[in-house]
């Protein structure tokens, strides 16, 4: 497939499920090209099917975050190629969140997340902004956590690595922005996804006494992100959005 010319593009990492996937229809939705990508190629397949399906425009494209620089260079390449030569926006939502304890997070588990959620988002911006600027205009948005403000027993080096990533979106803001490509941040609470369908109970639990009273859905971060990529946020650079009803700013201590 091959996006109409006049069509703006986007590569969301991750976007084979959950708030990536929920991300890439509601661009679509929003007359987006949407390149979407993931190791699940059959995932994959049903995110880009589900679009097409209600007149939107995607495509699929493999991708392991964990691989070396030298490949994820070549993906970003082969991304902006099949949308056409350029790429619009970058939504980095792809991440690895080992829920273990410090003492018990394997060497395996330790490599492959800071792969994930650190060296990849960095390796892919270096690859894409810079046409971005050249441009003088373009997006990146950052898919940060709550947890990233706040310490926790057993996801202690995936709040680490999204505070990572969230000042990484502020460095860029002030590297890129200047020469047009806004970067900012998203960063959802508590929320409802297939990989936490098993934990239901403890998320209600989680939200029950923040502000919205309840788990947030992939929709609602969705549009926060969709909104961070539109005109109308055009004097929005290295912002941080809570999408998390209330849990940072009311969390008991």
């Amino acid at each position: 497939m091959t996006f109409t010319e006049q069509t703006r593009t986007v590569l969301i990492t991750g976007s084979t499920s959950g708030i990536g996937a929920a991300t890439a229809r509601t661009l679509a939705a929003r007359n987006w090209g949407v390149v979407v990508t993931g190791r699940d190629g059959a995932r994959g397949a049903a995110v880009v099917d589900t679009i097409r399906s209600s007149g939107g425009q995607a495509v699929f494209v493999a991708s392991d975050l964990t691989a070396r620089p030298e490949a994820l260079r070549a993906f970003a390449r082969d991304a902006a190629d099949v949308a056409g030569g350029r790429l619009d926006a970058v939504v980095h939502n792809a991440a690895l969140c080992p829920a273990v304890d410090t003492v018990t997070l394997t060497d395996s588990d330790l490599e492959a997340t800071l792969a994930v959620n650190v060296r990849a988002p960095h390796v892919l911006t270096a690859v894409l902004a810079p046409a971005m600027a050249e441009r003088g205009e373009g997006a990146i948005v950052v898919i940060g956590s709550w947890m990233a403000h706040v310490g926790h027993p057993f996801v202690g080096l995936y709040s680490a690595t999204k505070a990572a990533e969230i000042q990484l979106a502020r460095s860029w803001a002030a590297e890129f922005g200047p020469r047009g490509v806004r970067v900012n941040t998203v960063s959802p609470g508590a929320t409802r996804t297939p990989i936490n369908a098993s934990d239901g109970d403890v998320i209600a639990h989680m939200t029950a006494s923040t502000p919205a009273g309840r788990p947030g859905t992939p929709e609602e971060v969705a549009d926060a992100v969709a909104w961070l990529l539109s005109p109308q946020s055009g004097y929005v650079h290295g912002a941080e959005i809570a999408v998390d009803g209330g849990i940072t700013a009311t969390r008991p201590v």
